[in-house]
């Protein structure tokens, strides 16, 4: 039962679709690619695995005993759990990190949009620079701030339709349909010219380009993907009913993520050696490299937009998590309507966001750190705050909360048998192990490596 008052998902697939909507974003469309290319193809896939089930799954467990536990935000979760300490400003910090998260996220999210819209209005030809056409658009004022803002928007109308008809329902569609559409883009791309190489690039393992910094970089893929140390887990497991099954939902969702980065990887990079281009640009592979490929391919007006679509709807999916926890921190801790608390949150992304948006023109010239705002925001919170977010995590699950009461999340109450020994060492991997290679990562990343 949830607590009185607070809205919840209607069923355990309700809480899936949504956890597998935060993990499926724009890094699984041409981040995850990239690293496995370029770190080993199939010897980096192994490690991702690794990293996924032994670190990344344990501290997604922690955040869903906090969340589902205290059928709180993540600010009232930790404060609730361990009322009169200063454990609440770990929830404040993972609020804090959605706004940073979002505001940079947000822009990217626009971008999507604008491509969408120019894909079905057939603007791309293949004449066009699109260096210079992405250039362009990311460095203008109105038009970049246009589609932020109206990202925002559509994000922010899912929010406040609620947990049931707005985060559930949309997420169970969005899920559905991107499913189909990312396997229907991997078969055609698999079946063009040369797609053999691209397979070849994602899926040979070459165990000489494995490194300390290849095992860094498939742990902060996981971290980022699995949407870990930003609140969102913590908020989505406080709707969810306590009869759940705690170990499925979070093995459902590290599962679909990561077959939806592979599946991901067999529709872009296929097309990318098809067309004799490389596929080591980043951002750039999404919206520089393949609008030329779609306008050299059969049907690709076609494909093109159903492809932006695609980026869209996984852009959309990940930013409605990123809002909840700042939404439900104003609604719950401030007593308001989810309207209120919505618009209040609009309003402080928005303010970094316009800032985001413009520091690729207009305020191009301002540094933080000798990075661009966007670049800093990026940075802080994929390497800085969701580290921390996930360490502080990890000790308070393993520590402050009793092994008892971790079990009795676990096992929802008896509900699900599961062997000792397998709830020991989860609770073994989130004490000690998680918390020790967390802090590593971060050393690591102030250290500039």
């Amino acid at each position: 039962m949830s607590v009185k008052g607070r809205d919840s998902f209607k069923s355990s697939m309700g809480v899936i679709f949504a956890l597998v909507g935060s993990a499926i974003g724009l890094g699984n469309l041409w981040r995850f690619p990239y690293l496995v290319g370029t770190n080993g193809g199939a010897a980096f896939i192994v490690i991702y695995l690794a990293c996924v089930l032994l670190l990344c799954m344990p501290i997604m467990i922690a955040e869903f005993v906090i969340g589902r536990r205290s059928q709180a935000n993540a600010f009232g979760a930790f404060r609730k759990l361990a009322p009169k300490t200063a454990w609440k400003e770990a929830g404040l910090l993972a609020v804090i990190t959605s706004v940073v998260l979002l505001s940079f996220y947000s822009v990217v999210g626009g971008w999507t949009i604008d491509y969408f819209l120019k894909a079905l209005g057939f603007v791309f030809k293949p004449e066009t620079d699109f260096s210079a056409h992405f250039a362009n658009m990311v460095s203008s004022t109105w038009e970049n701030l246009f589609f932020t803002i109206l990202f925002l928007v559509i994000t922010g109308a899912v929010i406040w339709a609620g947990v049931r008809n707005g985060i559930e329902r949309t997420n169970k569609y969005l899920m559905t349909t991107l499913a189909f559409l990312i396997i229907f883009i991997a078969i055609y791309s698999m079946m063009l010219p040369g797609a053999k190489e691209g397979l070849r690039f994602l899926f040979k393992p070459d165990f000489s380009k494995v490194t300390f910094s290849t095992a860094l970089a498939a742990l902060g893929q996981g971290f980022l993907s699995l949407s870990v140390g930003c609140g969102c887990v913590i908020t989505y497991a406080s709707y969810a009913n306590k009869g759940d099954n705690l170990l499925k939902t979070t093995t459902t969702t590290a599962l679909a993520d990561t077959s939806f980065a592979l599946i991901a990887g067999m529709a872009i990079l296929p097309a990318v050696f098809s067309a004799g281009m490389s596929p080591h640009e980043g951002a750039g592979l999404a919206f520089v490299s393949l609008p030329y490929i779609f306008t050299t391919m059969r049907f690709g007006s076609i494909i093109s937009i159903i492809f932006y679509f695609i980026l869209f709807a996984a852009a959309l999916s990940s930013s409605i998590s990123i809002m909840e926890p700042i939404v439900a921190f104003i609604k719950e801790e401030f007593k308001t309507s989810r309207f209120r608390a919505m618009l209040t949150s609009f309003i402080i992304v928005i303010a970094f966001a316009v800032l985001c948006a413009l520091s690729f023109g207009l305020i191009s010239g301002w540094k933080i750190f000798g990075k661009s705002i966007f670049d800093f925001m990026d940075y802080i919170s994929s390497n800085i705050l969701m580290a921390v977010g996930a360490m502080l995590v990890s000790i308070f699950a393993g520590w402050k909360i009793s092994e008892k009461d971790f079990f009795d999340e676990l096992t929802s109450a008896g509900k699900y048998k599961i062997p000792r020994p397998v709830l020991k060492t989860i609770r073994l991997f989130v004490r000690y192990v998680a918390p020790i290679v967390v802090a590593i990562i971060i050393i690591n990343s102030l250290m500039g490596n």
